[in-house]
């Protein structure tokens, strides 16, 4: 038998590993923006073109490299960072593997331009797949400028397989970011098909955060600073108001390096210790500086996960570094009476203070338990707890009711009950045995998320809020496939700012959503407006909705964008789903239960989950057996 493993060539070898280091655009800016830090640059230009599939092109001041560096920088595993195993665990810079433009030069068409401050000409290099076609002396500033065109010109597949457009912009610009944010004190430009998006100068921390993310920020950042002689944490989080629905705005960094940690992220939210609304996620940026050896940042090709020595210890620090910032700055729930202008319009705020109410007030039982000198704890005995009649009288209000109906309220539960006589008197409605009239108020409310109702073969449970969204999905897909769904105007336009990332993400689907009510229009850079709304969405709630549908939208499949229409109604069906007031009275909840089966699929909502359940009678008679 002849031998069949063989050695590949370097050629192939490189576009292996190609796909390791270089999966998007995105993959390509971030190496390359790395290698700029690395040479010390303190000013750095991005150039793409068509989001990177055509040009991707860095700039910078650094220190340059000579002839015979700029050639061998090309070579898979050459490095300047790395002499010993031993380097591995003291690694501070961003780069040390020698892979980056190595795999970036094996699938793109590469120019280079590099000169040191020693030399009065520079470098100029052209590479395509890996192959040399040029190299001669140049004049070009000081520092290195490096061009990759046409990715994955020569792997058709790969390139087949890019995203749009828009997607890949966005994942540039969240590596332009992270890179950004990691270093305040270099100066970036970003240029997109000609357009500056980008002019950020040197400056604090804060500074940097708000150009890049938004002034809506500057009020809102609250700074962390711990240091201690495990690790050093210092950054800035944002309030509890300052949260958002949406995933994305949290950056972990670790010696420089952004980094993504699930375990770490939950030491910040715990921080917050319920000051957060639920499914909300709060804004940071914390830098943690550690000793090299004590982290690991060689367990992935990108280089954004890493181990640490003791994750317990790494946790700990965090959640208390978060816990001391809120602290110290007041950041805690509180009442404030004063600013509530409904409390200061009442009557007893507004009125002056009588000599009649100071006699009456003083002739009362609290009045004489707490003036009089050990007399407050009185009011914990049995018999003293008569008293309370004198401050409080017992108001029974009967609740309206059609057709004689009344609603008698046991513990967390509101049962319908009739106006017979006799033994009927005396039990609710659920009694029916063989029949319901569908004008009966047959129907039990239990603790204000379910309803009960009989029917012919005993006993029907409805989750009150997946049925609201089963019935509004199906509304607003009607609305949405005769193209006439109402709009309510707001009386005064709402402004909606998010970053430029998500600002593409929603310029994207502006179109979808005003066929569901929206009326936005851009405002400036990475601000809309909100002009108008979908009928029956409540006040105040178009900046979750449009936040969950970002959030989506940044972590939908690849085969979701065909979908995209069934999921932005389901996220409009599930907010306005969320009023469970409206179904306090027995002829809302009577209605209710006539919409849903009035649906095509009243069983289940729009994501699969039971709308309601059968408990037949022989069920519940086995119950009390």
């Amino acid at each position: 038998m002849p031998d069949v493993i063989q050695l590949l060539s370097d050629h192939i070898a490189n576009q292996i590993a190609a796909g390791e280091v270089i999966q998007r655009p995105a993959s390509a800016v971030k190496e390359l923006l790395e290698n700029a830090i690395d040479a010390g640059a303190t000013e750095i230009q991005l150039i793409i073109k068509d989001a990177g599939k055509e040009l991707i092109q860095v700039i910078d001041n650094g220190k340059g490299m000579s002839p015979t560096d700029a050639r061998m920088s090309f070579e898979r595993h050459a490095t300047s960072k790395i002499r010993s195993i031993e380097d591995l665990f003291t690694i501070r810079t961003m780069g040390f593997r020698g892979e980056a433009l190595a795999s970036i030069a094996a699938v793109t068409q590469v120019e280079l331009k590099t000169r040191q401050s020693t030399t009065e000409a520079g470098t100029r290099i052209v590479i395509e797949g890996t192959e040399v076609k040029l190299q001669e002396p140049c004049a070009v500033n000081l520092g290195t400028s490096i061009s990759v065109k046409n990715l994955f010109f020569n792997v058709p597949a790969r390139r087949h397989f890019l995203k749009s457009t828009t997607t890949e912009l966005r994942h540039i610009l969240d590596e332009f970011t992270r890179v950004a944010l990691a270093y305040p004190a270099i100066a970036f430009r970003f240029y997109n098909n000609g357009t500056e998006q980008y002019h950020l100068t040197s400056g604090s921390m804060k500074s940097r955060i708000v150009a890049l993310l938004g002034n809506a920020y500057e009020k809102n950042l609250v700074p962390v600073e711990e240091n201690t002689d495990m690790l050093n944490i210092h950054g800035f989080i944002g309030k509890p108001e300052a949260a958002t629905r949406t995933r994305g705005m949290q950056f972990f960094f670790i010696n420089g390096r952004f980094i993504r940690n699930a375990y770490l992220n939950h030491a910040v939210v715990q921080g917050y210790e319920g000051l957060l609304e639920k499914e909300s996620f709060p804004f940071y940026v914390l830098f943690m500086e550690v000793d090299p050896g004590r982290v690991d940042v060689n367990v992935h090709p990108t280089k954004q996960e890493v181990k640490f020595e003791d994750d317990r210890m790494m946790y700990a620090y965090l959640n208390s570094a978060v816990k001391h910032a809120l602290a110290r700055y007041n950041i805690a729930p509180s009442l404030d009476f004063t600013l509530n202008p409904e409390i200061q319009q009442l009557p007893s705020v507004q009125l002056p203070y009588t000599d009649r109410q100071k006699e009456n007030i003083q002739k009362g039982y609290l009045y004489n338990a707490f003036s009089d000198k050990d007399q407050a704890h009185l009011i914990e005995r049995k018999d003293s707890l008569k008293r309370w009649k004198e401050l409080y009288e017992i108001a029974k209000s009967p609740v309206a009711s059609q057709k004689g109906a009344s609603q008698q309220t046991v513990g967390d539960m509101y049962l319908s009950t009739g106006t017979e006589t006799g033994e009927n008197a005396t039990q609710g409605t659920l009694h029916n045995s063989t029949e319901t009239d569908p004008k009966s108020n047959n129907m039990m409310l239990i603790h204000g998320t379910m309803l009960a109702t009989t029917v012919k073969s005993g006993l029907m449970l409805i989750h009150i809020r997946r049925a609201q969204e089963r019935i509004w999905y199906e509304r607003l897909l009607e609305e949405w496939n005769s193209q006439d769904t109402p709009s309510q105007q707001v009386l005064f336009p709402i402004a909606y700012e998010v970053s430029p990332q998500d600002a593409i993400l929603l310029t994207e689907v502006l179109a979808d959503l005003a066929r569901i009510g929206f009326d936005i229009a851009p405002f400036g850079k990475s601000t809309f407006v909100v002009q108008g709304i979908p009928s029956g969405l409540p006040p105040g709630e178009e900046k979750n909705v449009l936040d969950e549908v970002l959030d989506h939208l940044k972590h939908e499949s690849p085969d979701a964008v065909n979908k995209r229409t069934e999921l932005l109604l389901v996220h409009m069906a599930r907010r306005l789903s969320r009023n469970k007031h409206t179904i306090m009275q027995p002829e809302a909840q009577q209605a209710l239960i006539d919409e849903l089966f009035a649906c095509s699929q009243p069983e289940y909502t729009p994501d699969g989950k039971k709308v309601f359940v059968m408990i037949k009678k022989d069920e519940l008679e086995n119950m009390l057996a």
